[in-house]
């Protein structure tokens, strides 16, 4: 069984859990809610790890774009070019970012339309399966399917293009 140290995120994982057990559930009898919570805790766990390890290669990949000290930075706004990104001092430093960002860039461009959306809102907007699935008007089941794919396209399209995660 996993566990999740971090407090906020746990107390986030436990109401997941339990607003996944009152509105699916809510009709059941009693005696069985405390084991279907317990196997719905268990997969929220297991959601929050997942996503947390994906989420942690892309930034691990797209923070060397970015200065150490800048918390707030978001690798996305320097894809996309917007004001208050990080430059990089020698001139052969600025032109291997804007290749590793165009690049990047592009391959995200280049994924499906449903997999590009489920993979920028589960991962850059930080939302759950659940807000997902209800942003994008599908299933949960369809959103983890998604970034699945989208997941496997970007690494193997990068690693393709000698960069690997």
């Amino acid at each position: 069984m996993f566990a999740v140290r971090n407090e906020e995120s746990a107390l986030d994982v436990v109401q997941d859990a339990m607003m996944k057990l009152a509105e699916k559930y809510g009709d059941h009898p009693l005696t069985e809610l405390p084991m279907l919570f317990q196997r719905i805790l268990q997969n929220t766990i297991r959601d929050y790890y997942r996503r947390s390890r994906v989420r942690a290669l892309w930034t691990t990949l797209l923070s060397t774009l970015s200065p150490g000290d800048d918390e707030d930075h978001d690798p996305l706004e320097a894809i996309s070019g917007e004001a208050g990104t990080y430059s990089p001092q020698t001139p052969d430093d600025q032109l291997q970012q804007s290749q590793l960002l165009g690049i990047i860039e592009k391959e995200i461009e280049s994924l499906p339309a449903r997999q590009r959306e489920a993979f920028l809102l589960r991962y850059w907007e930080d939302m759950d399966v659940a807000e997902t699935a209800s942003v994008m008007g599908c299933s949960e089941g369809s959103v983890k399917t998604h970034c699945s794919r989208a997941n496997h396209s970007l690494a193997a399209a990068l690693k393709a293009k000698g960069i690997t995660l």
